[in-house]
């Protein structure tokens, strides 16, 4: 994989703000030493994304069998149908230290690391994949990983365990989660300006100037790319605007000296779908520029209490209805393989040379247990995209009842594509062969 360096990538410039260009034909904006000065645009890097929902997932409804073109979703899945040929799923990966507990905070915590868990309340996990990849690779860009979430930690302790465990999936050290940011505004901050709180100017107006300056030395296919992902850039700024004034998202405008509103208790949003999608959106706009290449989504927390009037099912939190096997239950989980179906789609519609920004991203998605009933055993695991060319999809890998079927094994795999060739992570010194 193609390494770059930070200090020679482009960016439209303005006052307090820098915005990274798109991958492009005609220009290398990712600049590689002396080919910076190259017509030829450079290899577009691969991405890394985790998704999580909490509290598992309707226990007759998640599966898929087949291959390619005719690979069958369960009901869960569906929402990926389009993708299918980009999906690989994965039955059976456990992580044994999150069988000891068998709570929610002692299943979630080391879900992307394998690492024991202390208990009595204490904190320590491990370092967790998206972040080791980011250590070792994050310097390349201006945001070395984007840690997003939908629902607020929780700080309690529950049956001996640290519920930190449940509200984090991103671990920097094994002592400290990874800082989360709830609040979509902040989040496109942190992508695009060099101080929060700068000023209440529109990032676009800000590098206008730039952008029509740097318009005129491109390709008119580029000159395309290049409006079309400015406009997206707009679009999110309008629709983060807008939801400050209505009131849809909890908390206050970043760019306003003080806030617009009073500043609403913490809690969940009011608008999680709004939310959720703008998270996706920012997501996706930090992959889009380069100015990020690891993220991880927590859509909620494992012993959620989220709920969801917009379904229609607004009677019980989201943990309760993870109990039982209901029409509600299965309509909520559609709903969060929906918001992967959606990033999926923003990513695919992202045109690369040859390839797409899917084809160049993974997106892992999981939950710390297979079932609300906190079936530990074999975990729910999906990968959605093409690693660059590196990771086929269109499968359905069981490996249920076989001698090697651990987490960390699987990360170690998909390491191997970032160009980390690890001798062990966690608890596993071996890989999954057909990853």
């Amino acid at each position: 994989m193609m390494i770059h360096d930070f200090s020679r990538r482009t960016f439209l410039r303005g006052v307090g703000v820098s915005v990274a260009l798109p991958w492009m034909e005609s220009r290398c904006v990712w600049g590689d030493g002396d080919q910076a000065q190259s017509k030829q645009g450079s290899q577009a890097p691969i991405r890394f994304a985790a998704l999580f929902s909490g509290n598992g997932f309707h226990s007759r409804e998640w599966w898929a069998r087949g291959t390619g073109k005719t690979l069958e979703l369960g009901k869960v899945l569906a929402p990926l149908e389009p993708h299918k040929e980009k999906l690989t799923f994965i039955r059976g990966l456990y992580n044994e230290q999150a069988l000891k507990g068998n709570i929610h905070s002692s299943q979630t915590g080391n879900l992307l690391s394998g690492a024991p868990l202390a208990s009595g309340g204490d904190i320590r996990s491990g370092t967790s994949i998206d972040q080791v990849l980011a250590q070792k690779l994050g310097t390349s860009t201006k945001v070395p990983s984007l840690v997003l979430g939908c629902e607020a930690a929780n700080p309690s302790v529950h049956k001996n365990y640290s519920m930190l465990y449940s509200s984090h999936i991103s671990w920097s050290s094994p002592t400290s989660p990874t800082p989360l940011e709830l609040y979509p505004a902040l989040a496109f901050d942190s992508l695009f300006k060099d101080e929060i709180n700068k000023g209440d100017k529109s990032v676009l107006d800000a590098v206008l100037a730039d952008a029509t300056d740097f318009r005129r030395k491109v390709s008119n296919s580029d000159q395309r790319k290049l409006d079309e992902y400015l406009n997206s850039v707009r679009e999110v700024e309008k629709r983060i605007e807008g939801a400050g004034k209505a009131g849809e998202i909890q908390g206050w405008r970043p760019t306003l000296a003080m806030p617009n509103i009073a500043r609403p208790a913490d809690g969940i949003p009011q608008n999680i779908a709004d939310h959720m999608r703008l998270m996706c959106d920012i997501l996706v706009l930090g992959f889009q520029t380069d100015t990020t290449r690891f993220a991880t989504l927590k859509l909620n927390n494992d012993h959620s209490s989220l709920r969801f009037p917009h379904l229609g099912v607004d009677y019980m939190i989201h943990h309760l209805l993870s109990h039982s096997d209901s029409a509600d239950w299965l309509k909520v989980n559609q709903f969060f393989l929906q918001q992967v179906g959606y990033l999926a789609t923003k990513l695919a519609g992202i045109q690369e040379g040859e390839r797409t920004a899917l084809d160049n991203s993974v997106i892992l998605f999981c939950s710390s247990m297979l079932t609300g009933n906190h079936e530990a055993n074999q975990l729910p695991v999906i990968l959605v995209g093409g690693a660059g060319g590196k990771l086929k999809g269109g499968r359905s890998l069981d490996y249920l009842g076989k001698p090697d079927r651990k987490m960390c094994s699987l990360y170690l795999s998909l390491m191997d594509k970032y160009g980390i060739h690890a001798s062990e992570f966690g608890d596993s010194k071996t890989r999954l062969v057909e990853i």
